[in-house]
């Protein structure tokens, strides 16, 4: 009786945020009015925790925040790149995320708001994105420190940034974090089909105006674009996070059994009866907190480090 009535609260929380996304995503907007939608959901999320520390400054224009947790590790960082299709997503949408992430992690975080499309289409992303990981660099952080995630097209792009590195021969990360990725911008994966019922948030029409609003019909099996398509031999270990009701099941199953196959050492964790980025909510859902904690025991693991103690 004492463990059934905290699990009874929790799946109903569960469903009743599942049909608020629903009422929420499930319906065809252009691309400002979901940008709008986004920072609707950014004012909605409330401030951040009086004892997180948040400095602004831009890195060559691009608009980038800092976010350190009380006692972050000042020598390691976590470069994350936002999601939002390429076309919407910004600091302030992904900014709940990101303040829960630094503490799961105990580490610094970097988050840089990169050109979106359709008015900066590819490769203005993976620019911007490669501007934030070379000026970590310039200020004496190592390659070894540095640990880049993103959630869904911020997942892809996290890909796409490493294989842009690993072309040009400049040191790759410690480790990729992927929630949720968007990396098959052509959207051939089942899971399109077999999850379109159950996903509250994305649906495949959508998915298709914001892929050619990035790019044209014939980049799209660019892996830079769509990272399925890659090679990824020599890539940093990787953790893969996508839950079993989102239409891009398919992309992150593909994109880990791929670098697998490549040597990679790749842990796919597939999160039961979870939608797309699930971890938006910080730590208000218990799943997302569980995640985000994987997230940290992951990082630090990679890093060497000790397992953070709570704060």
């Amino acid at each position: 009786m004492n463990n059934y009535m905290p699990l009874m609260l929790n799946n109903l929380r569960n469903s009743l945020l599942r049909k608020l996304l629903r009422w929420l995503f499930r319906k065809e907007v252009s691309i400002p009015e979901s940008r709008a939608r986004s920072e609707k959901y950014a004012r909605w999320v409330g401030k951040v925790p009086l004892r997180v520390q948040v400095d602004a400054f831009q890195i060559g224009g691009i608009y980038t925040e800092w976010i350190a947790p009380p006692q972050a590790d000042t020598r390691r960082v976590i470069l994350y790149l936002h999601g939002g299709g390429y076309v919407s997503g910004s600091v302030a949408v992904h900014k709940l995320l990101c303040v829960a992430l630094a503490q799961a992690t105990g580490m610094r975080l970097l988050l840089p708001e990169y050109r979106l499309a359709p008015e900066n289409p590819f490769p203005a992303a993976l620019e911007d994105a490669l501007s934030a990981y070379r000026w970590l660099l310039a200020q004496g952080v190592a390659p070894a420190d540095i640990i880049v995630a993103g959630d869904s097209a911020g997942g892809g792009l996290s890909l796409a940034m490493a294989l842009a590195l690993r072309g040009t021969g400049e040191p790759l990360p410690a480790a990729i974090v992927c929630i949720s990725p968007w990396a098959d911008l052509k959207l051939t994966g089942a899971s399109h089909r077999t999850k379109a019922k159950a996903d509250p948030i994305l649906y495949a029409k959508e998915l298709r105006h914001w892929a050619l609003s990035y790019t044209d019909e014939a980049n799209l099996s660019n892996p830079l674009v769509s990272p399925v398509y890659a090679d990824f031999h020599g890539f940093p270990p990787m953790l893969v996070q996508v839950g079993s009701e989102e239409i891009l099941l398919d992309d992150a199953v593909t994109v880990a059994e791929k670098a697998r196959a490549a040597g990679v050492d790749v842990t796919l964790r597939l999160w039961p009866g979870m939608w797309h980025v699930w971890h938006a909510t910080g730590t208000w859902l218990p799943e997302s907190r569980a995640a985000l904690e994987e997230i940290g025991q992951f990082v630090r693991g990679r890093l060497g480090l000790p397992e953070k103690v709570r704060d």
